[in-house]
């Protein structure tokens, strides 16, 4: 009996690790902060579970500052409209959505306006109704 026990309370264990490595929006974006930002692009990572893209943006004081922002899972993202190859390094982006609590250069991306002028659904996990 311990060791049957023992086996299940180790399958329950392996199948939780997976939902508590996932984050939530509210546990690293605030909604009361929304953000719209215009900058160059250094870097996209086109992974599971999430795309992250990076960003050199231009400060008040014109200072270049870096930026790092969370998109959507790919697959949802081509379902709307865009792909590794819609933006590449160099080009420039405009980014919409909303700052990270801990005060970083991070953001949760809502929508990201490419080159040419369409702009795409950034596939946020935001659900709190906020724009």
């Amino acid at each position: 009996m311990t060791k049957r026990l023992l086996g299940l309370c180790a399958v329950v264990s392996m199948t939780a690790l997976p939902v508590l490595a996932h984050h939530s929006f509210a546990a690293e974006f605030d909604s009361n902060k929304p953000m719209k930002i215009e900058g160059t692009l250094t870097k996209l990572e086109w992974t599971n579970p999430h795309i992250w893209f990076y960003f050199d943006a231009k400060d008040d004081s014109g200072a270049v500052t870096k930026w790092q922002c969370e998109g959507g899972a790919p697959n949802n993202l081509t379902r709307n409209g865009w792909n590794r190859d819609s933006i590449k390094p160099g080009d420039v982006i405009t980014v919409e959505g909303w700052l990270a609590k801990d005060g970083s250069k991070t953001c949760n991306a809502r929508s990201v306006k490419i080159p040419g002028g369409k702009s795409v659904f950034a596939g946020s996990s935001n659900d709190s109704g906020k724009q």
